[in-house]
């Protein structure tokens, strides 16, 4: 693979945000760089639906504790990506080095491998460097966990 492609210098490159073939009205959401943490996730699908963001993931076995639940860090992991997914859908983030500043997280429930896990995320506020957000983490009608973050855009070129 050309790492020339990922450059910083061309962060929108380093991303793909396509229509799924196996999810009809979800898109892609990635990096072409499969190296990357986010590949650890799997298929991280997004679609929108209003003022609300949906982005689901598969937990596999990888994703588990020895309880055979979703590992409250993968659950972190997922959150945060999720974050930047759903701001992709909305279109408040194209590509770039935007950062989490926060992230508050409440885990309510236990995670199943092998079922989807979706991150329910809207937009309370956005000015000209922050996003304010929430969420809910649900799978099967079940709550997991609610979060709230807040993310700093990239600085302008």
């Amino acid at each position: 693979m050309d790492r020339s492609d990922h450059s910083e210098a061309e962060p929108s490159r380093a991303f793909l945000f396509d229509e799924h073939p196996n999810h009809p009205g979800w898109m892609h959401w990635r990096f072409r760089d499969e190296t990357r943490f986010n590949s650890f996730l799997g298929d991280v699908i997004v679609r929108q639906e209003g003022d609300l963001a949906r982005v689901r993931m598969m937990p596999e076995h990888r994703h588990s504790n020895f309880g055979n639940n979703v590992h409250g860090g993968a659950l972190l992991g997922f959150i945060d990506v999720a974050l930047f997914a759903a701001l992709r859908s909305f279109g408040s983030l194209s590509a770039g080095p935007a950062v989490t500043l926060d992230l508050n997280t409440h885990f309510i429930g236990a995670g199943r491998v092998g079922e989807p896990l979706e991150a329910q995320v809207e937009i309370l506020r956005e000015t000209r460097r922050l996003i304010f957000v929430r969420g809910l983490l649900v799978q099967m009608a079940m709550t997991v966990a609610e979060f709230s973050g807040t993310i700093r855009k990239p600085s302008a070129g």
